[in-house]
């Protein structure tokens, strides 16, 4: 009876995590285009509702909510339906999405979608041979095969967004890196924006002008014809007419630079509200954020550095170490085993709020910046890809922020896998994705002066 019970405590998420997703869908991904193919959001929401569902059973983990048994049979049945679905549903649908938007396979569009999904297969299988991601005990069938190889993948995409995320945060929201922008400048470009369509204007004129009067000629309709006619243009010219092609090249390159001046006119105005904004007291909140997470930053780099130079794996999770070195240092009476499960919990929970917001948001400027009428389903896809792969890497990843008695039906259902490795790839790709991030934004930021000189 109380497996029952908690059955359809979890149906019942998963039920409000799917309507969760398929409004997300709606509102936010595609709210712009039509919904063409059902099948897309369906796939999407039920992604997102298995991968919310992880993280649910690790809270509730934490937590003590429903009996051992089922939280372990749920586990086991979301995590074969979130692989299977990563595996072999979703990338079946983008190779065949990618050939229905191919007009000359459309006759034969189920035939290579089938190889497409079989080529991913193989590079998807031989992804797992250069990394050592699993016990040599496990068969070729096995579940661990799968986890271990979208664990790669997912822990890869992780890393990638927490190294640029930890070097962008403090440098969108410190007042320190803002341009000094005034009035005078923005005016000054908005003068030079206009002049410069005026002086698109006018050399159109001209050249609408020059085609009125080849027109009234007769030029356009007895152009010379053949080889003679052809010597005959160039070597003859009448009196005070335009050279088209000439003014032509003026405009396309006036063109180019107004969109140059539109974009940087644009850039100045949103970093005078950027200025204006840091002056206000929400402003100045995240200013201090900012120092907050920059200091955050270096230490998250100098500890990657460290873990990788000593090859060095946390065995205590971060809330109960950093207790027990608190309370040795002070000297005082502390339950360490009891404050340590109620602060997890908490920052698990943090964790979970944080990765599923700030992965949302990002999936849904990267839709904005690509996506179109026909590709747009082949995105939410890989979008739905990239969200399954992350969530079960997360599960791998926060595993180690969970004390050791509530790790152990993780590791029973995830299978004996090598943890300490994803750790080690963690912090590594971290470690890449940070310090090439630091190179980039101080090379546009350093650029953005010069270019506005320039123009």
């Amino acid at each position: 009876m109380s497996f029952l019970i908690d059955s359809s405590i979890m149906v019942t998420s998963q039920v409000l995590f799917f309507g969760f997703g398929w409004l997300f869908f709606m509102r936010k991904l595609f709210k712009d285009y039509e919904v063409r193919q059902y099948v897309v959001q369906v796939i999407f929401s039920v992604t997102f509702a298995f991968s919310c569902t992880m993280f649910e059973l690790i809270i509730f983990e934490i937590l003590g909510v429903l009996n051992s048994s089922s939280r372990y049979f749920h586990w086991k049945l979301n995590l074969c339906v979130i692989l299977l679905i990563l595996v072999f549903m979703v990338p079946f649908y983008i190779g065949y999405f990618v050939v229905s938007n191919i007009r000359l396979l459309h006759r034969q569009k189920l035939l290579f979608a089938c190889v497409l999904w079989l080529t991913f297969m193989y590079f998807f299988w031989k992804l797992g041979d250069p990394f050592p991601i699993l016990s040599p005990k496990h068969g070729i069938l096995s579940i661990e095969q799968l986890i271990s190889r979208v664990g790669v993948i997912g822990v890869t995409l992780m890393a990638l967004l927490s190294g640029f995320g930890a070097v962008n945060c403090p440098y969108t929201y410190m007042s320190y890196f803002l341009r000094n922008v005034t009035d005078a400048d923005i005016l000054a470009l908005e003068r030079r924006l206009l002049q410069t369509m005026d002086m698109i204007i006018s050399k159109k004129k001209r050249i609408a002008v020059a085609h009125r009067t080849m027109f009234q000629r007769g030029e356009v309709h007895n152009k010379p014809t053949g080889f003679w006619g052809m010597i005959k243009s160039v070597t003859t010219s009448v009196a005070g007419s335009e050279n088209l092609s000439l003014i032509q090249q003026e405009v396309d390159a006036l063109e180019e630079l107004s969109r140059q001046l539109f974009l940087e006119t644009a850039d100045l105005h949103a970093t005078k509200e950027r200025i204006e904004y840091s002056k206000t007291f929400q402003g100045k909140y995240f200013n201090f954020l900012g120092y907050f997470f920059s200091i955050y930053c270096v230490w998250k780099i100098f500890m990657a550095t460290i873990n990788i130079v000593f090859d060095r794996v946390g065995k205590t999770d971060p809330v109960t170490r950093g207790i027990e070195i608190t309370v040795n240092y002070l000297g005082i009476q502390f339950d360490v085993k009891f404050w340590s499960q109620h602060i997890s919990f908490i920052l698990v929970g943090i964790i979970i709020v944080t990765s599923i917001r700030g992965l949302l948001i990002t999936l849904t400027k990267f839709f904005y910046a690509i996506s179109s009428s026909k590709s747009s389903n082949v995105i939410v896809l890989l979008l739905a890809q990239i969200m399954g792969m992350y969530f079960v890497s997360s599960v791998l990843l926060i595993r180690m922020s969970m004390p050791l008695e509530y790790r152990t039906i993780i590791t029973e259902v995830l299978g004996e896998l090598q943890f300490n490795f994803y750790h080690r790839w963690f912090d590594v790709i971290f470690l890449v994705s940070a310090l090439s991030s630091i190179l980039f934004l101080y090379l546009a930021h350093k650029q953005a002066p010069e270019k506005h000189m320039a123009l």
